[in-house]
C-alpha cells in the first residue's frame, strides 16, 4: 500500500476519490477550502471526476443531492458556517434520504481564525438525526472518508465528518488502501414519493427518520471509532483533535479509563460503561460542550465528579491546546508538562498593493464631509477595511448581508448608507438582496469590490467578475445611470471620490464596482506565463 504525507484537508479527499466518488461540490472556505482544490486538480488531469466551484454552500449541497439522486456517490464540503447556508437542504435530505452515498465535509474552525464564530457542527448532525464521524488524525480522516459512503448507502442518509482547522491544514503520512472501481452505489432511480417532500410524504419520511434512529445508535455503539479502555477510577472522555492532545499529555501513563469517541450519536452504553467505573470524568472535546452538556443533563451525575469546559477546567473559547489539556489533566496531580511561551499574535492585515485599499480611501474621503456615514461591509479580504488606517467597516455580520443591512438602515432614515461587497460574494448571496433595493430604488450605495477572484482563500474563479458582473447588475434591475465603474488606483484617487460623492447625493440606488485584480491573481498568470514560456 501507498503512504503520502497529507493535510487532513488532502486525506479526506484522497479518500473521496478512493471510494470512487462521481463529483465533489463546494465553495471555497477556510478550512476546507483544499479538500475540493485536491479533488479539482485530480479531476483536471484526469477527467474522472466531476469538480467546480459552485454558488454558495446551498448550491453545492443541492448539487451533490441531485448526483445522488442519479445513483452517483458525492462528497460535499464547507467550513461551519457554510453549513447555515446549506441547512435548508441538508436538514431535508435527512428526509429523501440518499440512493448514492453522500457524504457532506464541515471544517470547524474554534479560535476563529478565518470565521465569524466558533460555532459547533455537531449540533447540526443531532439536529438533522443522521450519524457523524469526528476523526482525531489525518490517517481516520482517511478511512472514515472511504467508510463513510458505504455506510451512507447502508443506512440511506448523508453522514456528514467533522474536523477542525488544526487537523485540516496539519500533516501526516497516511497509508492509502487504493481507488475502487466503481463510482456509484444507487440502486437505479428512488421512489419519487420519497424525495418530493410534499405534506403526506414528509411525514412518513419523518416517521422513517425517526425509526432509524435505534439503528444509527446501536451502530455508533458497536463503531470500531468509539474505543473504551478501563484502567483507574479517573476517566477520560475525548473526541476527535482532543484525543491526540490526551495521548499527548499521558505519554506513556495507563492508570486513566479513557473512552475515544469518534462516531456519533455519543454512544451510550460505553458512557455508562465508564461513568460506573469511574468516580471523576474529565470530557476533553474541541468546540462547544456538547458531549459535557449530555453527560450532565440538568442535574449532573450524583456521586460523581465531571470536569470539563463547564467546570472551568477547559476554556469554554477558543482552540483547546496541549498545554490546557495537560493542565485540566494533572489539576492538583505532579507531573504535568511545563507550558511553553505564547507566540505574538501578528495582526492580519490587506496585502501591499492590494486595490481594496485604494477603494477604501475613496470611500472614507467620499464620506469624510458627512457627520455619520454608515459603511457595512462583507466577508472576504475587504472585511479588513476595519482596521487602521481605514475604519471603513462599521459591520460585518455574515455573507451577503452588507447589502441587506444597508437597505434596512436606509429604511430607518439613515444616509449616507454605504455598503461593500466582493464579486465573488455579491455571487454567493449579495444578488437577492440588491434584487429588492433595485426594487425599492433604495438610497443607498453599493460598492461592489471586484477583484477577479475569491482572493480570501486562494484566488479560486469568481462567478462574478468583469462584463459578466455588470450584465447580472443590470438584470437586477440596476439602473444603467447609477452603475459606475471605476478603477481603483492612486493616479485616479480624486476623479474615484468625486464620482463615489455623486452617487452618494444621489435620492436613490446606485451601484460603484471597483474593477482592479487582485495582485495575486496577477502574479498567477506571469507564473502560467513563464511556465509556458519554459515549456
Amino acid at each position: 500500500m501507498t503512504t503520502k504525507l497529507l493535510l487532513g484537508d488532502e486525506a479526506i479527499a484522497q479518500g473521496a476519490m478512493d471510494a470512487g466518488i462521481a463529483g465533489a461540490f463546494s465553495y471555497p472556505g477556510t478550512p476546507a477550502t483544499e479538500i475540493f482544490e485536491t479533488i479539482e486538480e485530480a479531476a483536471v488531469r484526469t477527467g474522472a471526476i466531476s469538480a467546480l466551484w459552485s454558488a454558495n454552500e446551498k448550491v453545492a449541497y443541492e448539487e451533490a443531492l441531485g448526483m445522488s439522486y442519479a445513483g452517483k456517490r458525492a462528497l460535499v464540503s464547507m467550513k461551519h458556517v457554510g453549513l447555515n447556508v446549506a441547512s435548508d437542504p441538508f436538514i431535508n435530505s435527512a428526509l429523501t434520504g440518499v440512493n448514492g452515498g453522500l457524504v457532506l465535509v464541515v471544517a470547524d474552525d474554534p479560535g476563529m481564525h478565518s470565521s465569524q464564530n466558533e460555532q459547533d457542527s455537531r449540533f447540526y448532525a443531532e439536529f438533522a438525526q443522521v450519524p457523524m464521524i469526528e476523526p482525531s488524525n489525518q490517517q481516520e480522516a482517511y478511512d472514515a472518508t472511504l467508510e463513510a459512503f458505504d455506510y451512507s448507502e447502508k443506512i440511506g442518509l448523508p453522514v456528514v465528518i467533522r474536523v477542525v482547522t488544526r487537523l485540516a491544514h496539519s500533516r501526516a503520512n497516511v497509508t492509502l488502501r487504493g481507488p475502487r472501481e466503481t463510482n456509484g452505489g444507487g440502486k437505479g432511480r428512488p421512489d419519487p414519493t420519497d424525495w418530493t417532500l410534499v405534506p403526506v410524504n414528509a411525514r412518513r419520511r419523518y416517521r422513517r427518520l425517526w425509526d432509524l434512529q435505534k439503528q444509527i445508535l446501536e451502530d455508533s455503539e458497536r463503531s470500531p471509532r468509539n474505543r473504551l479502555s478501563l484502567a483507574g477510577p479517573r476517566g477520560i472522555i475525548t473526541s476527535g483533535l482532543g484525543h491526540n492532545y490526551v495521548r499527548e499529555a499521558l505519554g506513556a501513563e495507563t492508570d486513566l479509563s479513557i473512552l475515544k469517541i469518534g462516531m456519533y450519536p455519543v454512544p451510550v452504553s460505553l458512557v455508562r460503561q465508564l461513568v460506573d467505573h469511574c468516580d471523576e470524568i474529565l470530557v476533553v472535546e474541541e468546540g462547544y460542550p456538547f458531549i459535557e452538556k449530555r453527560l450532565l443533563g440538568l442535574l449532573g451525575v450524583p456521586g460523581k465528579s465531571i470536569r470539563g469546559k463547564l467546570s472551568g477546567d477547559l476554556p469554554l473559547t477558543g482552540e483547546l491546546t496541549p498545554d490546557t489539556v495537560a493542565a485540566a489533566i494533572y489539576r492538583g496531580r505532579p507531573g504535568a508538562p511545563r507550558p511553553l511561551p505564547d507566540v505574538s499574535p501578528r495582526p492580519p492585515q490587506l496585502c501591499k498593493g492590494c486595490p481594496h485599499a485604494d477603494s477604501f480611501r475613496a470611500i472614507v474621503e467620499a464620506t469624510s464631509a458627512y457627520a455619520n456615514p454608515i459603511l457595512f461591509s462583507d466577508i472576504g479580504c475587504y472585511t479588513l477595511g476595519v482596521m487602521p488606517p481605514y475604519r471603513a467597516v462599521h459591520a460585518c455580520v455574515d455573507m451577503g448581508a452588507s447589502i441587506a443591512m444597508a437597505h434596512g438602515a436606509v429604511r430607518a432614515g439613515a444616509h449616507p448608507v454605504i455598503c461593500t461587497i466582493g464579486d465573488s460574494t455579491f455571487a454567493h448571496s449579495g444578488m437577492t438582496p440588491l434584487i429588492g433595493a433595485a426594487q425599492a430604488d433604495a438610497n443607498m450605495t453599493v460598492f461592489i469590490l471586484d477583484n477577479a477572484t475569491v482572493a480570501m482563500t486562494g484566488t479560486q474563479e469568481s462567478m462574478t467578475t468583469g462584463k459578466r458582473l455588470l450584465d447580472v447588475i443590470t438584470g437586477l434591475g440596476v439602473s444603467d445611470e447609477h452603475l459606475v465603474v471605476i478603477e481603483p488606483l492612486p493616479q485616479h484617487h480624486q476623479e474615484n471620490v468625486g464620482r463615489i460623492r455623486k452617487e452618494i447625493e444621489h435620492r436613490g440606488l446606485s451601484v460603484v464596482v471597483a474593477s482592479r485584480a487582485c495582485i495575486h491573481v496577477r502574479g498567477k498568470a506571469r507564473d502560467s506565463a513563464g511556465a509556458v514560456a519554459v515549456a
